[in-house]
């Protein structure tokens, strides 16, 4: 394999070929908008580059249809897999990463106006509830279609994680204050 750096991404079109087999970047991005893309985030124009990036290490072969829209297919080679295994079994020791707009807002609060706490939690409310509605659909439709069942594991991560969110945004709603830290001279004050 080429020495050049592989990213998430790249581990995303990897596995998606590995699981779907043979797939244009056009079914490479359905499939991972149906799937993986729920919980990890990225310019689906990537979809569309990478492929091309691992083809010309190696990983990936290509064929192309002679006429028509002349659309290339990809799929995972046998070092393309191998790449993939190995990093499926290397350890990962990153910190888990949280990129939610609503946090850096939530941070920078002080800075905006009043009230914006609550219209914030309760815009999050609303988005964290519809997207629980969206996770628990999906796990009633294929929760049990095999094939789908064991990678349901991380669907259930992700209704987790949105009932977290839920409860957090529900608790700074009713009480935005209660989540303020005590400004120094308060603890004396109040007795």
């Amino acid at each position: 394999m080429a020495s050049e750096r592989l990213s998430p991404t790249s581990y995303v079109v990897l596995g998606t070929l590995g699981l779907r087999g043979p797939s244009t970047s056009y079914d490479l991005k359905r499939a991972v908008n149906r799937s993986i893309g729920y919980f990890w985030t990225f310019p689906h124009a990537a979809l569309y580059s990478e492929p091309q990036r691992l083809e010309q290490m190696g990983l990936l072969t290509a064929s192309s249809e002679q006429e028509g829209r002349r659309r290339r297919t990809y799929s995972i080679t046998e070092e393309g897999l191998r790449e993939l295994r190995a990093w499926l079994a290397a350890p990962t020791n990153e910190h888990f990463q949280l990129r939610d707009v609503a946090e850096l807002k939530l941070f920078f609060n002080e800075l905006g106006e009043p009230g914006n706490v609550t219209r914030l939690a309760r815009e999050q409310i609303a988005a964290h509830t519809e997207r629980i509605a969206v996770y628990e659909d999906m796990q009633r439709r294929y929760g049990d279609v095999r094939g789908v069942a064991p990678r349901m594991v991380t669907l259930r991560l992700g209704l987790e994680m949105e009932h977290a969110a839920l409860r957090f945004w529900t608790a700074l709603e009713k009480d935005p204050d209660a989540w303020l830290p005590p400004v120094a001279g308060d603890a004396a004050a109040r007795g």
